[in-house]
């Protein structure tokens, strides 16, 4: 049965790869819809296959699926893919998937390639994962790094978008509201003008309704990760003090996670203060994607510290 969960995971891969093409060439190509419903249905094939790898480890080994590297990454990938799932189901475009799939397929491709099979089979749990906190700290916390990093994406979407350009986006937590109204005026009263002038004025308002939608998104995923975050820590505060005996040890993976907790706690202070707006918080949210990461897997690979049991030594 190994063989076939990595021959599953191998085509997951594929699958993610061929995702990928056609989430691009539904950008290059807007008027080919059928690439886009390509690319989503390969991320539903890919999140269901991943959900069946993990149920099969959960069922046999008769413990949650998280006791390792190799089946925290294919976790990993299933947050992604089903995140991205629900904000396409809401917002009806292919950004997301186009920013999303290609980390997502990397990640199965680390877990099912790079890793040695040693790491990618099952192994009996260390005395302190013996506890029902496994499941609610571990995947709760991924569940809340699968949501920044997405988060975080399409902030680094925002900057190479507006690299070398001078945007301010303000009047509304979601951008340039004041400006895009303008623009709208505009474009209705239109007849005196140039066509010439027209169709700028139709770019710049495309390109300012697009910067938006990034934007808002961008906060709203990080909006909704960071209070996974915090239940995710809290949780595993109560389990290290049942486990060890205190809430707080600055072990190594704590103390990234507390830093990773307090880089997009002021993202989110400058967003709902509106003290930072365009691209200075997507700056920030993008130091974030790379904490959220050294986080995540960094730490793991010092081999140092209370967490680096099932990991990386």
């Amino acid at each position: 049965m190994p063989n076939f969960q990595n021959s599953l995971a191998n085509y997951t891969f594929l699958n993610l790869l061929i995702s990928m093409f056609m989430y691009w060439i539904s950008i290059a190509f807007p008027k080919l819809k059928i690439a886009q419903h390509i690319g989503k249905v390969g991320i539903v094939i890919a999140n269901i296959a991943i959900a069946f790898i993990l149920s099969f480890r959960w069922w046999n080994e008769g413990y949650f699926p998280l006791s390792n590297l190799y089946e925290s990454l294919l976790f990993l990938s299933w947050g992604l893919t089903s995140v991205q799932l629900i904000l396409e189901a809401r917002i009806k475009n292919q950004i997301v998937g186009a920013v999303t799939t290609p980390v997502s397929m990397f990640i199965i491709a680390f877990a099912s390639m790079s890793l040695p099979l040693d790491m990618q089979k099952a192994s009996p749990l260390v005395p302190a994962l013996k506890s029902n906190w496994l499941m609610m700290h571990v995947s709760i916390m991924i569940i809340s790094y699968a949501t920044l990093i997405l988060g975080s994406l399409l902030s680094i979407l925002f900057l190479i978008i507006t690299k070398g350009k001078d945007v301010n986006l303000k009047g509304s937590s979601i951008g340039n509201g004041k400006m895009k109204k303008d623009l709208e005026g505009a474009l209705k009263v239109t007849p005196t003008s140039s066509n010439a002038q027209t169709l700028i004025d139709k770019n710049n308002y495309q390109q300012i309704t697009l910067l938006e939608s990034i934007d808002n998104l961008s906060y709203r995923t990080i909006g909704l990760g960071f209070p996974l975050l915090t239940i995710g820590i809290i949780a595993g505060a109560v389990w290290a003090n049942e486990a060890w005996g205190t809430y707080w040890s600055w072990d190594p993976k704590e103390t990234w996670a507390l830093i990773t907790w307090l880089i997009f706690a002021a993202y989110l202070h400058t967003r709902i203060n509106k003290a930072w707006e365009g691209k200075r918080p997507a700056i920030l949210a993008s130091v974030g994607f790379v904490v959220v990461w050294i986080c995540y897997l960094g730490v793991n690979f010092l081999g140092k510290g209370l967490h680096s049991y099932g990991w990386v030594s």
